[in-house]
């Protein structure tokens, strides 16, 4: 059995905070531990439950956020810059597909560390009229294999997200509840780490029963967003009053569905 397992970071266990995902000090040097600690649980609970491959995609956006003398021995991964494809060492064989550390998206109020995309820039998605995050867009990338995702980790928030766009068979773990966007109840990792070991090998026994995720094409796509990115600890209504720009595009593949050329300017 092959698990493919995309990474975030915004919703990896303990973390709550903007500073803890940048590349900028201190706080994200400790967060991409707490990366490893979610990521190593899940790598067990799919060798718990029967996986021969997992493969892991460093899919936060920085080079490396994985900590490589911090792997779990039973997994491969993919990190590092310059990705030749979206679908990097993905395919066809895969049985199905995790996502860790995975969080809602932009403007939900509930959400930790909520965005698509892009945390800066206020950008917003829509793919044949329906808004979608980065949960359903992963999703797509797999779906265009035939690949289920059958479980993701993240905030209460986006693990409702989760449910809504991949159905109620798809295992969920919560393991922080957010009461802002910087400001969320979370569980002690440890906590976090039973919880993504024991949903990981639950998932496995959900495959046959999880579907991929498909969106009819060619499909309608829209990107709206900030012309520039927001002032740091800009609210909401702030953000809003902001001058924002739209794109469109007809994509003919679900691979196709994040570059937005200038033409496509609406």
């Amino acid at each position: 059995m092959k698990v493919y397992i995309c990474t975030d970071l915004e919703g990896i266990s303990g973390i709550t905070l903007f500073a803890q995902t940048r590349e900028d000090g201190p706080a994200y040097e400790r967060a991409r531990s707490l990366l490893m600690g979610d990521v190593n649980a899940a790598v067990q609970g799919c060798l718990d439950g029967g996986a021969s491959v997992v493969r892991i995609l460093d899919g936060h956006g920085h080079p490396l956020n994985f900590v490589p003398e911090e792997m779990h021995p039973g997994a491969e991964y993919i990190a590092g810059k310059g990705f030749p494809t979206l679908a990097v060492g993905v395919d066809e064989t895969f049985d199905c597909a995790m996502l860790i550390g995975s969080h809602a998206m932009c403007r939900t109020p509930d959400g930790v560390l909520y965005h698509t995309q892009n945390s800066r820039m206020d950008c917003r998605y829509w793919y044949n009229g329906v808004e979608s995050g980065e949960i359903a867009q992963d999703a797509m990338i797999y779906g265009h294999f035939d690949i289920p995702v059958v479980m993701v980790s993240a905030d209460t928030a986006g693990c409702r997200e989760a449910t809504q766009f991949l159905g109620e068979n798809v295992v969920t773990v919560a393991v922080k509840e957010g009461y802002g966007r910087e400001c969320c109840k979370m569980l002690a990792p440890a906590r976090a780490h039973e919880l993504i070991r024991e949903g990981a090998a639950e998932a496995l026994k959900r495959i046959k029963e999880c579907r991929p995720y498909k969106v009819e094409t060619p499909l309608r796509a829209r990107l709206e967003r900030l012309v520039e990115p927001a002032p740091e600890g800009a609210t909401a209504e702030e953000i809003d009053a902001l001058p924002h720009v739209a794109f469109e595009k007809t994509c003919e593949s679900q691979l196709d569905i994040y570059a937005f050329p200038p033409e496509t300017q609406v």
